[in-house]
């Protein structure tokens, strides 16, 4: 009995130690997208999951597949339009790259151009990555070489 009655003291002091404020990164994240294409007049479309892309260049042929082995050439920065990364030619699965990029690159083919708006959740989440900040939303501005693989 002495137990149990520690543990409601504890869990009555845990829950009353300040606010329990359940945050939604997704709407949050979804808000600041929104912001973002507004501020920059841009026109995107969206997935089910919260990725938005804009399609430049569709490219020609086949598109890679899930399972592919892609090389782009990629700039990626924040909403403020800092840099974190870029790279020419980069070869890499599909698999092993974020959810953003395993969703997006798919939707052109080799010579295609696209801009991926990438929610947190999609990313690195709330990890920093780099100079990258805990549940940072990404831009990507990719342009698919060719691709490998299914």
């Amino acid at each position: 009995m002495k137990i149990y009655n520690l543990l409601i003291i504890f869990l009555i002091a845990l829950v009353s130690c300040g606010e329990n404020k359940v945050v939604d990164q997704a709407a949050i994240d979804k808000q600041k997208i929104e912001d973002y294409l507004a501020e920059k007049q841009l026109d995107a479309l969206s997935t089910t999951s919260g990725l938005y892309y804009i399609i430049t260049e569709a490219g020609t042929g086949n598109k890679p597949g899930p399972e592919a082995t892609v090389t782009v050439t990629y700039k990626g920065y924040l909403l403020d339009d800092r840099v974190f990364d870029q790279g020419d030619f980069y070869t890499g699965a599909l698999p092993s790259l974020i959810k953003g990029w395993q969703e997006g690159i798919p939707l052109i083919a080799p010579g295609g151009k696209i801009r991926l708006i990438i929610p947190s959740a999609l990313g690195y989440g709330n990890r920093a990555a780099g100079s990258i900040p805990p549940n940072s939303v990404l831009v990507f501005d990719v342009s698919l070489h060719y691709f490998s693989g299914k």
